[in-house]
């Protein structure tokens, strides 16, 4: 086997002008993908970064670039599954209301129009958000649709699986939607729900091997989405996972979730819908909703259903968040398990600070990602130097997402305050332009500051200890 490569090698080396070859072959390959990576009209230093690293690193490079390189997913033919799933032209939002600029920024980079519900919950930690999903559950008639980063076949996914069985065979159609990088539950966990009717499927399975097609390995959907008989919808931070149920771990993650009742339920079941067909490739789902829509149940609520993703270059979360920070009159308080900001958010930030406002950020003393708590540690002495103040949260790891902003806008949902968020996941955020619901979370947060102590400005500065480490982890933040 040894003599035979040797052979192949050495008659390899003996073409002739093969230098010459393969420095066209190289000068070839550069011109291509350079056109390629410059069209895509990106920030002019991501560019030139992705020339220099695939000139300095030949056909490596492009491997390197299909899994980790920026992506975008033409899902235009998906929207034809979201009109098809009408409306039938009844209003979504709170009676008699004109739209705010944020709402209509809102619905010009989603496509969604402002809605409306009845309640909204806020559910603290994992316990509290698996039981009223459960008894959810439970009393579904129609249909369950769940989507999830991240779901285990531990005790928790196994409580949450077995409902979702009870209910298949009872005819209620249940849909499960995973991450196939997150969630760890496979398809023979789910073999008796698929034997009871339900339907499971992943999103973005792995595909190594295929040289011309994208892996999508750095595209997941982070999105965390119930819909059952669409009047009832859950989003937020939990995932199903023994890991934020603190009834089974003390040290479960701190986190956030949101039960909805009314009529925004319905977006976020057409959030699902397009992920849904995405995935399947099948719009057998369109029909069947269609037929069973609920009759409109409008609420005093102003909410609005943020979807956001790569396959949209509008960044509507990212926008969201930038333009309610801008809005501010009085405070701006941020509360995210990883803080690793672009610009445009961290100059909206400061800026809010330097104007005088109570800029307030709450991210956990350690994450689970040691990179991501240096990197986010980089940003400190900028907000603290702008007036920002920053608590780090101590006894457990903080998942919460949400930003409140004076004392009627909230913001809850999946995405984080990073890039990552903002650009390279599928996310969705609830926009609540309540008093009651910014109160709420204002007392949450008040909570959550008393297990959080305050970063002060004249904490260590060590070198090698701080700086280096801080500044190495930020240069990756475009990837965390």
């Amino acid at each position: 086997m040894i003599d035979w490569l040797r052979d192949v090698w050495h008659a390899f080396i003996s073409i002739p002008h093969l230098g010459l070859y393969l420095t066209a072959i190289w000068g070839v390959y550069l011109v291509g993908l350079s056109a390629w990576i410059v069209l895509q009209k990106r920030e002019p230093v991501a560019t030139l970064s992705w020339l220099l690293g695939l000139a300095a690193l030949p056909y490596l490079g492009f491997v390197i670039y299909q899994v980790f390189g920026p992506q975008k997913i033409q899902r235009h033919r998906l929207r034809r599954g979201r009109s098809r799933l009408t409306l039938k032209e009844r209003r979504l939002g709170p009676p008699g209301d004109e739209l705010t600029e944020l709402a209509r920024l809102g619905q010009s980079t989603t496509g969604l129009p402002p809605a409306s519900a009845r309640e909204v919950r806020l559910l603290v930690d994992g316990a509290a958000t698996y039981a009223a999903l459960l008894e959810d559950i439970r009393n579904a008639r129609h249909h369950i649709h769940l989507e999830y980063y991240i779901y285990l076949p531990d005790r928790t996914g196994t409580a949450i699986r077995d409902a979702l069985v009870e209910r298949a065979r009872a005819g209620v159609k249940v849909r499960v939607l995973l991450d196939a990088v997150g969630s760890k539950a496979n398809a023979r966990f789910f073999a008796e729900l698929i034997a009871a009717g339900g339907e499971f499927c992943w999103f973005h399975p792995a595909r190594f091997g295929r040289i011309w097609t994208r892996t999508w390995v750095n595209m997941r959907t982070h999105r965390k989405i119930v819909v059952i008989d669409g009047r009832i919808a859950y989003t937020g931070g939990i995932n199903v996972t023994d890991e934020e149920n603190e009834s089974l771990r003390a040290d479960a993650y701190r986190d956030l979730h949101l039960r909805i009742d009314g009529d925004a339920a319905h977006l976020l079941q057409l959030v699902f819908v397009e992920d849904w067909i995405y995935a399947t490739d099948s719009r057998e789902v369109v029909a069947e909703l269609a037929r069973h829509l609920p009759e409109p149940r409008p609420g005093p609520i102003a909410a609005q259903v943020l979807p956001s993703g790569p396959d949209s270059s509008w960044e509507a979360i990212h926008r969201l968040h930038v333009g309610a920070i801008h809005a501010a009159t009085r405070r701006v308080w941020l509360v995210t398990p990883y803080f690793v900001p672009g610009e445009a958010a961290l100059m909206a930030l400061t800026s809010a600070a330097l104007g005088g406002l109570d800029v307030r950020v709450v991210v956990p003393r350690r994450s689970d990602s040691r990179l991501v708590t240096l990197a986010a540690r980089s940003y400190y002495d900028e907000l603290m130097a702008a007036g920002a103040k920053v608590y780090e949260y101590g006894p457990r790891m903080l998942h919460t997402k949400a930003l409140l902003v004076d004392d009627e806008l909230a913001m809850i949902g999946t995405a984080n305050f990073d890039i990552r968020s903002f650009r390279l996941n599928f996310e969705v955020s609830m926009l609540f332009q309540d008093a009651g619901i910014a109160a709420e979370l204002a007392r949450l947060i008040e909570g959550e500051l008393a297990h959080a102590p305050r970063v002060r400005p004249d904490r260590p500065h060590s070198l090698l200890g701080v700086r280096l480490p801080e500044a190495v982890a930020r240069l990756f933040s475009p990837l965390l």
